[in-house]
């Protein structure tokens, strides 16, 4: 197949990350480095910027300010959760998006986000083949949850986290200052996977961490729960707790829910969480009395500490954005670009890019192997250590304003034809 040649777009959908913009960068350093690629476009929020012809012209923008984006948490572009109907029930959205990519003669797309997002991109991508429109297409991935199926982990998942290790060991020292002890509980991130929250086992690993983890891999007994901190407390006086937000019981019914209405659900069904720390505090005080006991809800901070990032994921989301951009100008299409574990000669970690299926990676969760989940389940194993150690390794010299981070200031100057 002859090597197309025009404008790409790169869009960013879901929840941001400390380094989304890191394989943004990728995508943008890459294409503009291609004879191929004409023009490269951002979308605003995501598809919907597609569909709403907002797109921002990033080749004008300023080469420094757009290598900050390797720094600069949050989506640079604008995100959205925004679910396509198959074309095959109403094509209204994909005839839009055609003549949008006709208008600016697009070949190009790379779409940065989680399994809805590579669900996008594989219906888009049929769509136009079945259109007899020539675009190459390729997911780019991203999540803290790190539950999307085809990459060894997910380009955010490393660096939040680290976040998550530090605050825990930040949070065993805090606690244990006065000599009136106490129990705190901390909500972590984690729908149906709880691969952020057992980064929480890294501190306990350091000798700072927490006394139980709780994932929602296997369902959660309130009953065992009690007793747990309960033990503990009555041992030592003191005890911290990791808890994922989307633990359940045997029926299937969150926590969270417990004493409370039913969570509300965006457009892909996906129920808001949170609060789940709150519930569990207000459970424990039923058990233990007028005892000293917090809950601490990390949200946001979590996914969005790019003060605290890991080098290395820093480094593997711009190589998948970069990698990303490789594999289309090859001429590979409907694929996402995934980070593959090797060793090398000498037994050390090293990853690599390589094309896994749209249709596998797309709406597909990946969690954490029950054998990695230690028997009493409130715990991980050495087999999690063993593979979240490495990619949490290094520490950043980013540049800095009067003592403070330097971020991207980008124009997002509206494109036209």
């Amino acid at each position: 197949m002859e090597q197309l040649v025009g404008a790409c777009i790169i869009g960013q959908s879901g929840g941001p990350t400390a380094v989304i913009n890191a394989s943004a960068y990728g995508v943008i350093d890459t294409a503009m480095k291609s004879s191929a690629i004409t023009r490269v476009l951002g979308a605003a929020h995501g598809i919907k910027g597609i569909i709403n012809d907002e797109l921002y012209d990033l080749d004008k923008e300023d080469p420094k300010e757009l290598e900050l984006l390797l720094h600069t948490p949050s989506a640079f572009l604008g995100s959205c959760r925004y679910k396509l109907k198959n074309h095959e029930d109403d094509d209204t959205d994909y005839r839009r998006i055609l003549e949008v990519f006709k208008k600016y003669n697009v070949r190009y797309f790379f779409y940065n986000g989680g399994n809805d997002s590579m669900d996008t991109c594989n219906k888009i991508s049929k769509f136009m083949k079945s259109a007899g429109y020539p675009c190459m297409i390729i997911g780019v991935p991203k999540t803290i949850d790190n539950d999307l199926w085809g990459t060894d982990h997910c380009p955010g998942f490393p660096s939040a986290a680290k976040y998550v290790a530090t605050s825990c060991m930040e949070l065993y020292l805090d606690a244990r200052v006065y000599d009136t002890k106490m129990i705190c509980i901390v909500e972590i991130m984690g729908r149906h996977a709880g691969w952020l929250a057992a980064s929480a086992s890294v501190a306990k690993h350091l000798g700072y961490g927490p006394d139980l983890i709780y994932l929602p891999e296997v369902n959660f007994n309130v009953d065992r729960f009690l007793e747990d901190v309960t033990r503990i407390y009555r041992q030592t006086g003191e005890c911290l707790v990791a808890v994922s937000e989307g633990i359940h019981d045997n029926n299937g019914t969150l926590i969270a829910e417990y004493g409370a209405d039913t969570a509300p659900v965006d457009c892909f069904g996906h129920k808001q969480l949170g609060g789940l720390a709150s519930t569990l505090v207000s459970m424990v005080k039923s058990r233990l009395g007028n005892i000293k006991i917090r809950g601490i809800e990390m949200s946001l901070l979590q996914r969005c500490a790019a003060h605290c990032a890991s080098e290395t994921d820093v480094k593997e989301s711009y190589m998948v954005g970069k990698g990303a951009v490789e594999l289309a100008l090859s001429g590979v299409t409907d694929v996402m670009a995934a980070l593959i574990r090797e060793t090398d000669e000498d037994g050390n970690y090293r990853c690599v890019v390589r094309p896994i299926d749209l249709a596998l990676a797309a709406n597909t969760e990946k969690k954490v192997p029950r054998s990695w989940i230690n028997a009493d389940e409130n715990g991980v194993t050495q087999e999690y250590l063993d593979y979240i150690l490495p990619l949490i390794q290094g520490r950043l010299d980013n540049e800095f304003d009067n003592g403070m981070p330097r971020f991207a200031k980008i124009q997002k100057i509206k494109a036209t034809v």
